[in-house]
């Protein structure tokens, strides 16, 4: 099972660190990675291979917007074929 990762907000030190230290707790493996800053901003997307995960989705998904909230950035995963069945033609 893979899933998408996006993360948005007001850039500063220690973002990637601060999502990226989630994943490892959960033993979530990162496939693709690409970030960029926008003026003040900072995007990130995150492909991610969640069959090693160690924790069940609902508990990595708290701990993203726990994350996410003490990095004032918004955080959201979502399942590879949710992703793929909503940009279908």
């Amino acid at each position: 099972m893979k899933a998408f990762i996006t993360v948005i907000g007001k850039d500063r030190v220690g973002i990637i660190h601060g999502i990226t230290s989630v994943l490892k707790d959960c033993n979530v493996n990162v496939l693709d990675i690409i970030q960029t800053r926008v003026e003040s901003y900072f995007t990130m997307i995150m492909f991610v291979d969640l069959e090693g995960m160690s924790t069940d989705y609902k508990v990595l998904k708290s701990s993203l917007d726990d994350a996410g909230d003490k990095l004032g950035v918004t955080v959201k995963i979502q399942h590879e074929d949710v992703f793929n069945s909503m940009h279908k033609l």
